[in-house]
């Protein structure tokens, strides 16, 4: 199937550090393409793809687009970027971030993509660490930072391609997978779907597109409907006996779960994690499910599942100083920060502090009483300015209406302002877990280092 990554060569990114953008700018690059990109953001990212040999320029200008065969931009960007005006009067094609991956996708015969509202990274990058340690070969492409090659995206030379599947504005039905992963489906993005049935049909959608298997979450009602009526071979996990795959036993040691693993009624391996919070006993059970379809053995998916120790910005811990952990989550939805705070109070810390900065004046908007339920979870909170990324504040929405009704909690704008807070409140024995979708990591790097100074 031939498309335009056939017919180019030099291949310019606006907004290259994104999440979405740099693994796919990665993986270009090293299939031999000649890659530019531009930012408004020096970012660890940036920082990375600069150290590749990728021209990155800082801020937009018309100019630098010049001698690109193809723009890539994301739903992020405003359509009257001066990049992506001056690409369209060059008659420069101009292709979504979305529609790449998917080509990519296409190249690989054996792609799996990883799907879910809540823990894709986590999962995609648990079954990459399997992979990469069984000397499998595969092709990357990961939301967030994995440690095993410090990189979100790589190109391998196996057949195989793990892949996280964003729903956002349905871009992962740009995508042809060979295995469709669906770890949980819950109301997000509610801008662009309007309600959780239209979420739950556009995951069926992209279910329908697996060629080989459907792999889903029993122990989700969601998940079910959305698979409800599919032709292809469902395989599912969860904590039910009829599952596929199911667990036993599941003990949490310090907030890390041990459990058994049954496949088809048959003891398989008992699995220990080293990433924590009960959640993840299904985003594992899920990269196991997926593991014996990439090729990896039993012994290769129970060593590759301990050996993971976290994705970047998912529960990552940045160190410790006087005494005080610094750690950095990128939970933007009330399920996830309810998750990410009931791991972090198992982990026996003296005061757990939530420093949450919300993504998006909509999502804030819509889950306001959600953030403030899930929030309360933690013994001090702070709550920093909303980052409205692409988004206008017509809601009216601001972080005050969050710590207006939680107890105790503090609105502090800016992230000196919570840095300089916390040095003075902080006590020996304390964790202050960061989240949220934006650059709130930029405010746990600045608390580790005052705290450090």
């Amino acid at each position: 199937m031939k498309d335009i990554l056939d017919s180019v060569k030099c291949v310019h990114f606006v907004g290259i550090g994104g999440s979405g953008m740099s693994p796919v700018a990665e993986i270009l690059y090293a299939l031999g393409y000649t890659i530019t990109g531009s930012d408004v953001n020096e970012s660890d990212n940036v920082s990375r793809l600069r150290g590749l040999g990728i021209p990155i320029f800082m801020g937009h200008d018309a100019a630098y687009v010049d001698g690109a065969d193809l723009v890539v931009y994301t739903a992020a960007v405003n359509r009257k970027n001066p990049e992506l005006l001056a690409a369209e009067n060059q008659n420069i094609p101009l292709v979504e971030r979305a529609k790449i991956l998917g080509m990519i996708t296409r190249r690989y015969p054996n792609t799996v993509a990883v799907a879910g509202t809540h823990g894709k990274t986590t999962t995609t990058s648990m079954l990459a660490q399997i992979c990469l340690e069984a000397e499998l070969d595969p092709t990357l492409f990961i939301g967030g930072r994995l440690p095993a090659i410090n990189a979100n995206g790589r190109v391998g030379k196996s057949d195989t391609m793990i892949c996280e599947a964003c729903e956002f504005q349905d871009h992962y039905l740009e995508m042809n997978p060979a295995v469709a992963v669906i770890l949980n489906v819950d109301a997000d993005h509610l801008d662009y779907f309007g309600t959780l049935e239209n979420v739950i049909q556009s995951f069926h959608k992209f279910a329908s597109k697996a060629s080989k298997a459907v792999i889903a979450n029993a122990d989700d009602t969601n998940t079910q409907q959305a698979i409800a009526g599919l032709a292809q071979e469902v395989i599912t996990f969860g904590t039910d006996s009829r599952c596929q795959w199911f667990a036993r036993n599941i003990e949490m040691r310090d907030a890390y779960a041990v459990y058994d693993l049954y496949h088809n009624g048959v003891f398989f391996a008992h699995v220990s994690l080293s990433v924590p919070g009960e959640h993840n006993v299904l985003n594992s059970m899920a990269a196991a499910a997926a593991a014996p379809l990439c090729g990896a053995s039993a012994e290769q998916i129970v060593q590759g599942i301990s050996d993971f120790h976290g994705a970047g910005r998912r529960f990552e811990f940045l160190g410790t100083a006087r005494d005080v952990t610094v750690a950095d989550d990128y939970a933007h939805h009330p399920t996830e920060i309810r998750a990410t705070l009931e791991a972090a109070k198992g982990m026996g810390y003296s005061r757990v502090w939530a420093v949450f900065q919300p993504f998006t004046y909509s999502r804030t908007a819509r889950h306001l009483e959600g953030f403030i339920t899930s929030l309360s979870n933690a013994d001090e909170v702070i709550v920093s300015d909303i980052m409205g990324s692409r988004e206008e504040n017509t809601y009216g929405v601001s972080s005050k209406q969050i710590t207006e009704r939680i107890p105790g909690a503090q609105y502090l704008p800016t992230f000196e302002q919570i840095s300089a807070y916390l040095l003075e409140h902080v006590q020996p024995g304390d964790l202050v877990l960061t989240m949220g979708g934006g650059d709130i990591y930029k405010c746990a790097r600045m608390i580790l280092n005052a705290l450090k100074q």
